[in-house]
């Protein structure tokens, strides 16, 4: 039985898994990580199982409960869902009015992610490095080429919550990044503030099933490939910092198929190109102090968690 501060630093735990799963930089894998919580999360969703049910039907709600390690998930998620909600409105707008610092500040956070996981797990072998590697260069190659937006449809957003809720629990991944990858970050910010219930339960239906099937094979690779499986993490979120870069020239947009995806191709350009090919302020001093702040963020919960706080 956890204590009243235990569940309470728990919830508080929650809270920053929740504003990380919201914005695509840092993962709520990578705060699990960090805080201490990590592999009983990942061994908690593993036990989502057949016993569970036997369990249930057997000896009843209270001896399932137990095996679920229902107390941590309850209020972990307690926790997540209060962050993800109270979080979405103000992404929603912040993505609208001020994407230039806004993604400056993801930067921030993945840079900071970056240096804090490879400093607990360092990629000391030859193997490691390579590994490292290959996760910049498969990212750097996502990150050229044409962006496609996909359709936010009920059953697209099932299969984008399958995958994004996957990486969510990965150290190193977000899963709002593998949304921005997929082009259907804003239809999901855009579903929580707007309380789109079809697109909500779809994800979440997709991401349930999603989590069950991976948390296993999860489990096993943490157990025989950690510092490898978070090297690779790593090197693609270093490859990524080319996809959230803030500022960006449109080259050409256009549809394919029957109408139904945009495309739009767009070139990396420096705050002073910025200005001059879209006539925007590139805010650079504000960019460079909100990528201070997300940086300065992430590494100062291994500075709390340290401190007990």
């Amino acid at each position: 039985m956890r204590s009243l501060t235990s569940n309470i630093l728990l919830f508080l735990k929650g809270l920053a898994m929740g504003a990380a799963d919201v914005v695509p930089g840092v993962s709520g894998g990578t705060i699990a990580f960090i805080t201490g919580i990590y592999f009983e999360l990942v061994s908690t969703i593993k036990s989502f199982d057949i016993t569970a049910l036997r369990l249930l039907k057997s000896e009843g709600l209270g001896a399932a409960w137990r095996h679920v390690n229902g107390n941590f998930i309850a209020v972990l998620l307690a926790g997540i869902l209060t962050s993800v909600f109270s979080l979405a409105h103000i992404m929603h707008y912040l993505l609208l009015e001020h994407g230039v610092p806004l993604w400056s500040f993801f930067s921030g956070l993945i840079v900071g992610s970056v240096i804090l996981l490879l400093r607990q797990n360092p990629p000391a072998t030859m193997s490691g490095k390579l590994l490292f590697l290959l996760g910049i260069l498969v990212a750097y190659g996502i990150s050229i080429s044409p962006s496609v937006v996909l359709e936010g449809t009920v059953i697209t957003m099932f299969f984008a919550g399958a995958i994004a809720l996957c990486a969510m629990i990965l150290p190193g991944i977000s899963g709002s990044f593998i949304l921005v990858l997929l082009g259907l970050y804003p239809v999901f910010i855009s579903a929580i503030a707007k309380l789109q219930i079809d697109i909500l339960l779809a994800f979440a239906m997709g991401g349930i099933i999603g989590l069950m099937l991976f948390s296993r094979f999860l489990s096993w690779l943490l157990s025989r490939f950690q510092t490898a499986l978070i090297a690779v993490m790593c090197g693609f979120l270093v490859g990524s910092l080319s996809i959230i870069w803030p500022w960006k020239n449109t080259l050409s947009e256009g549809i394919v198929g029957a109408g139904e995806a945009p495309v739009t191709v767009t070139e990396n350009v420096f705050p002073s190109q910025f200005l001059e090919v879209t006539g925007q302020d590139p805010q650079t001093l504000l960019c460079l102090f909100v990528f201070s702040i997300g940086f300065v963020m992430v590494l100062s919960v291994e500075f709390l968690n340290k401190s007990k706080l």
